[in-house]
């Protein structure tokens, strides 16, 4: 692109598993570029907006180094457009009670909105949208919501359906906002994240939610990236987060170096009954280079879904994009809980030409209460359908009602479950019209490495050798599982080295509390027996 990427970038620091002895599949490539997110030094004209004034003649007069300063507390209309400018210094948008928000690094909450100035969108149009090649601007504390009573399609618009990567919004980031729609009639996207060099950082998005439609906090399918999500609430009925689920304009393009770090991805649990379309907490269907990490996903049930709360399925969404993929996936260090059933992959689109889904790796998570009532589903762990390429799954532990990976399709290959500790239940390692054990492994998932797991209940003479088959919860030797403390203790048969088998919950509580302030994780994480 275009606008000096290298000079921009910052290391990232990501920590890679070691691939073990045996193993076939191959390991995703970590993000190539993540977004600086640090404040930027600013040093040139304070333009200050009462309660009343010109939001956009403030934005055309603004410099790169330039500050625009909203009154806290004021309302401004949108839609606010963010022109192209030359030049690569920033231009921090935010209000006048800025020194009274929460630190750089800390999650606002809704009740901060009142220190903060309100940007609004008119019925049936965006609060902010951009100019093709708009950059550098960032958004501090400020408020972003439709008109009472307005329903809008994107509440936050970033992109036009360039068709050209060098005409892509870059370098914008959102922080400390509150990002919202309205509370009775919804908004079906927050942020509409067609651009590149983006972040949405400790920042509060909710009331994302439509009757008969997809919804999302956050969704992008015509951006380049990299993008980064890290330490925010996101709340929507449809998908919390999606990349893909359009078309990109872009030829070629991929939605690639993606960050999503920190985050709580909910739906109330109010919105059970209501009419709001309900589909899952994050779904990929056109993405690469993908780090998921240190989130805490919950509540999601079947309604315009089947349940399942972690998509990965390739879509070539309309028919136009055949290079769509899905690869390159680090899914690791989050809990997921109190939901209708786990991960869904999809490895190839089977309604338009696609690429392959390959190189996923699911490690060093927790999932509990997985298809328990009420909130239904089958209570799979992992489901993994059509053509797959190395999908990974270890150091998990699942507390779950259904199948341990049901499968479904012509093959999948390079597959490895390790160390994992999970309930076998009816099903185990289950497909279509398949028994568990052997039978799945030999017609699915041809020299698939299955070792070290602990899988209660389930036969020794179903599965290969070295794993180990305890014949209930108890027998396993978790802490305290009636308290929901799934570390398995110091004493237990399956202990090995660094608390394997399962998830190293000492390294997971470290990637999860921090992004997850106010939910009861306390028993989850209790050191308890060693």
């Amino acid at each position: 692109m275009a606008f000096g990427i290298a000079a921009l970038l910052f290391a990232l620091a990501v920590v890679t598993s070691a691939a073990p002895a045996g193993a076939t599949g191959r390991r995703p490539e970590p993000p190539r570029a993540e977004v600086d997110t640090r404040m930027p030094a600013v040093t040139g004209t304070v333009h200050r907006v009462p309660a009343g004034g010109d939001l956009r003649k403030a934005l055309a007069a603004a410099a790169p180094g330039d500050v625009i300063q909203l009154e806290a507390g004021a309302t401004y209309t949108g839609p606010v457009e963010l022109p192209a400018k030359s030049g690569t210094g920033w231009i921090v948008v935010r209000g006048s009670a800025h020194d009274r928000l929460p630190s750089p690094g800390t999650r606002v909450r809704p009740p901060d909105a009142a220190r903060m100035p309100k940007i609004v969108a008119p019925r049936g149009e965006s609060a902010i949208v951009t100019a093709s090649g708009a950059h550098h601007f960032r958004f501090v504390g400020i408020e972003i919501a439709p008109v009472r009573g307005a329903f809008v399609h994107n509440l936050i618009a970033l992109g036009r359906e360039e068709t050209s990567a060098d005409r892509l919004p870059h370098h914008i980031v959102f922080d400390r906002c509150v990002i919202r729609g309205d509370p009775d009639r919804g908004a079906r996207r927050g942020v509409a994240m067609n651009s590149a060099f983006t972040a949405v950082v400790d920042s509060h998005l909710a009331d994302f939610k439509e009757a008969d439609a997809d919804s999302q906090a956050i969704g992008g399918w015509n951006g380049a990236g990299p993008f980064a999500i890290v330490n925010n609430y996101l709340e929507a009925a449809g998908e919390n987060v999606m990349f893909g689920g359009a078309d990109a304009t872009v030829p070629g393009l991929t939605p690639s170096d993606i960050v999503v770090r920190g985050n709580h991805l909910a739906k109330p649990v109010a919105w059970r009954g209501r009419p709001w379309s309900v589909k899952n907490l994050f779904e990929l269907k056109h993405a690469r280079r993908v780090l998921v990490e240190g989130n805490l996903f919950e509540h999601n049930w079947p309604q315009a879904q089947n349940g399942f709360s972690i998509l990965f399925t390739v879509r070539n969404q309309d028919g136009k994009n055949p290079w769509a993929t899905v690869e390159d996936v680090r899914f690791v260090h989050n809990v997921v809980r109190h939901v209708a059933a786990g991960i869904n992959i999809l490895g190839k689109d089977d309604n338009h030409p696609s690429q392959e889904a390959k190189r996923i790796l699911i490690e060093h998570n927790v999932f509990y209460d997985v298809g328990t009532t009420p909130w239904g589903g089958n209570g799979a762990l992992v489901q993994i359908l059509g053509t797959t390429q190395h999908v990974i799954v270890q150091r998990n532990t699942a507390l779950q009602t259904g199948a341990i990976v049901f499968a479904e399709g012509d093959g999948h290959r390079g597959f490895e479950f390790r160390d994992n500790v999970a309930l076998a239940n009816d099903l185990g390692i289950a497909g279509t019209g398949t028994g568990p054990g052997r039978r799945t492994l030999e017609r699915y998932f041809p020299a698939a490495v299955v070792t070290g797991n602990v899988i209660v209940g389930a036969s020794s003479t179903d599965y290969p050798a070295g794993n180990q088959f305890p014949g209930s919860v108890k027998a396993v030797g978790f802490v305290d599982p009636a308290r929901g403390r799934f570390r398995l203790a110091a004493k237990s048969p399956y202990r090995g080295r660094n608390g394997a088998p399962g998830a190293d919950f000492d390294a997971l509580a470290a990637a999860v509390l921090r992004g997850a302030p106010g939910a009861d994780l306390s028993a989850l994480f209790a050191a308890g027996e060693r």
